[in-house]
């Protein structure tokens, strides 16, 4: 069986100092895939629609690791989209926040010029020819300083828009060592324990940055999944990266930063409640995890916990497995386990049905 990911750890960070507050009231916030054929009457539309049900924050899929939707000039650019969308949002008051993917890169140019900045697994396979589970897991890794860069430019170029209201990070973490269990079904495999295809990153960076604090090469490891020093190498590896170089650079532009995280935070080597953030969106996906709204109110409360007071948490609901008639109810569930509101998945999953019940549910 795979371990229980429900670890009841109550360990409490230093108090944070997030760049500005969320409000204190309940914030509504729903993750958008753009169509990038929208004009902007039609996006004028679409988020009429969505204020009138009550949301207050849109989280646009702007930089999918392989183009961007926005006048980029360091990726390559598939619409103007953003360009479009903003004066629309900012009409209904709906603040709009850059979601980026953060460590997969599917850009040919960076994995010709840099192919060392990609994971290898433990089977000493790099991701650029064995991404794990699809194609597009080419995951770089965490503890080059190239990465880092990259990274951080693309949250800059984002944060320059005036208008933007923050960056949301996405992935920013490592390949799933561990998939949910209701998931592994669509890719014919069974994880019951940690599979060295899956286990990232054993690039010759990592292994001799973890020699020198340990004098051991994490190769050489024979328990790997337990072995508590290499796993805090790796939570630190993304820790450092979100607090010491992307935070800081999307506060210097006075945004502020979010992320979408996994419950079973371990899996994904997501140390997330360690990180220095404006706000949490938690992927509470409740039927991957064979989970019910008794799950998810846990789910939040265990997510909340871990958290400052001051730093808000908005329980991520997957509209998928949600019928309009269960809305408010995952929604109550949510709240009830001290979340500040909440984040649908996704905006091209919501039935007017789902809307209608949204603003019912506010009102």
């Amino acid at each position: 069986m795979i371990k229980q990911f429900i670890i009841e750890d109550k360990m409490m960070n230093p108090q944070k100092t997030p760049s500005k507050n969320f409000p204190d009231e309940n914030q509504y916030w729903v993750w958008i895939r753009p169509n990038t054929k929208a004009t902007s009457e039609d996006l004028k539309r679409e988020f009429a629609r969505m204020r009138k049900a009550g949301i207050q924050h849109i989280a646009a899929e702007l930089y999918n690791s392989s183009s961007a939707l926005f006048r980029s000039s360091r990726v390559p650019v598939k619409a103007e989209w953003l360009e479009i969308a903003l004066p629309a949002a900012l009409a209904e008051g709906i603040q709009l926040h850059a979601w980026m993917w953060s460590m997969p890169c599917n850009l040919e140019k960076n994995q010709k010029e840099h192919p060392e900045w990609f994971a290898v697994n433990r089977k000493q396979q790099s991701v650029l020819t064995h991404p794990a589970y699809v194609p597009y897991y080419k995951f770089m890794c965490p503890s080059r300083p190239g990465v880092h860069q990259f990274v951080r430019d693309n949250v800059k170029e984002l944060a320059q828009y005036q208008e933007i209201a923050g960056i949301h990070l996405d992935y920013i973490r490592y390949p799933d060592v561990i998939l949910p269990e209701t998931l592994q079904p669509e890719y014919n495999i069974v994880q019951d324990k940690e599979y060295p295809e899956y286990d990232y990153c054993y690039c010759e960076l990592c292994r001799e940055n973890f020699q020198k604090e340990s004098g051991i090469d994490p190769l050489e490891i024979e328990d790997p999944a337990n072995h508590e020093a290499w796993l805090e190498f790796r939570y630190h590896r993304i820790i450092n990266l979100v607090n010491n170089i992307l935070a800081p650079a999307a506060r210097s532009y006075d945004k502020h930063i979010t992320a979408a995280v996994f419950p079973n935070w371990y899996n994904v080597r997501q140390q997330w409640f360690k990180w220095n953030l404006d706000a949490f969106l938690p992927m509470l996906y409740h039927n991957f995890y064979h989970g019910d709204l008794n799950w998810l109110k846990e789910q939040t409360r265990i997510a909340v916990d871990r958290l400052p007071e001051t730093t808000p948490l908005y329980s991520g609901l997957y509209i998928p497995a949600i019928s309009p008639t269960e809305l408010p109810k995952a929604i109550d569930a949510a709240l009830e386990g001290g979340a500040k509101g909440v984040s649908l998945f996704d905006a091209g999953s919501m039935s007017e049905e789902h809307w209608q019940a949204l603003e019912s549910a506010q009102k």
